[in-house]
C-alpha cells in the first residue's frame, strides 16, 4: 500500500498504533525489513493521564482516572491492561519491535525534547533518515497559548501551522498519591526500556 518513490524521496507513513499492536512488526518486515522506524515517547505517567483526558472529552461520563487505573485500591494493585496505563509499557512493545528489527533501524525520540528543543530532536531524526539538515531553530516558534511549538510556514505562505485542537490542552486533575503510586508502577518498566534503548529519557 506504500507508494512508490523517486531515487532520493523518503515515503513516510504514520501510525499511532503501530507501536504497540501484537502483529504489526512481523507485518512491517515481511513489507520491508530494510525500513526505518521512529518512534515519539514521553513520560507514561503523563502520557497516561493526556489519553484519559482525551477520553473524557469524548465520553464524559466515564468513571474516575483513579478506579479505572486500580485493580486493587487496598494493595495499590494498578490494572496495567487498561490501554492508557498499557500503552506506556514501552520495553513490552520495544522488544517486539527488536524481535523483527535491530535496535540501529529504530530511532526513540523524547518527547518532551520534542517540546523544549524541537530543531535539535527532528535535527537527529534528519540524521537517521540519511536526511540534510534542513528544518532548524528558524522554522520554529513557541506558542504559549497551547504549551507547543509551532511550525513556521514558508515565506510567502499561509500562517504557521501548530498542533490540532486536541493538543494542549488541560490535563485531568488527578490525586497525587495516585501520581506517586504510578511513578511506582512504571520505574521498573521505565528502566527496562533505558537498557533495551541504550539510553536515559530521564522520567522520574
Amino acid at each position: 500500500m506504500m507508494p512508490k518513490a523517486l531515487e532520493g524521496q523518503v515515503v513516510m507513513e504514520k501510525t499511532p498504533r503501530y507501536f504497540v499492536t501484537m502483529e504489526t512488526p512481523a507485518r512491517v518486515h515481511a513489507m520491508s525489513r530494510h525500513v526505518k522506524l521512529i518512534v515519539v515517547v514521553r513520560d507514561p505517567v503523563t502520557r497516561a493521564i493526556s489519553d484519559y483526558t482525551q477520553i473524557i472529552s469524548k465520553t464524559p461520563d466515564i468513571p474516575s482516572f483513579e478506579s479505572l487505573a486500580f485493580k486493587n485500591h487496598t494493595t495499590g494493585e494498578m490494572d496495567a491492561q487498561w490501554s492508557p496505563l498499557w500503552i506506556g509499557l514501552y520495553a513490552l512493545h520495544l522488544q517486539r519491535w527488536l524481535d523483527w528489527f535491530p535496535l540501529e533501524q529504530i530511532h526513540l525520540v523524547s518527547g518532551e525534547r520534542l517540546i523544549s528543543d524541537p530543531a535539535g530532536e527532528l535535527g537527529k531524526v534528519q540524521d537517521f533518515l540519511g536526511l540534510q539538515r534542513i528544518v532548524t531553530d528558524k522554522h520554529f516558534y513557541f506558542n504559549k497559548t497551547k504549551g507547543f511549538p509551532c511550525l513556521k510556514k514558508p515565506e510567502g505562505s499561509s500562517k504557521p501551522h501548530c498542533l490540532g485542537k486536541t493538543k494542549g490542552r488541560t490535563h485531568a486533575s488527578i490525586d497525587p498519591d495516585v501520581l506517586l503510586r504510578l511513578r511506582d508502577f512504571y520505574r521498573p518498566h521505565n528502566d527496562k526500556f533505558y537498557q533495551l534503548a541504550g539510553q536515559d529519557f530521564g522520567w522520574q
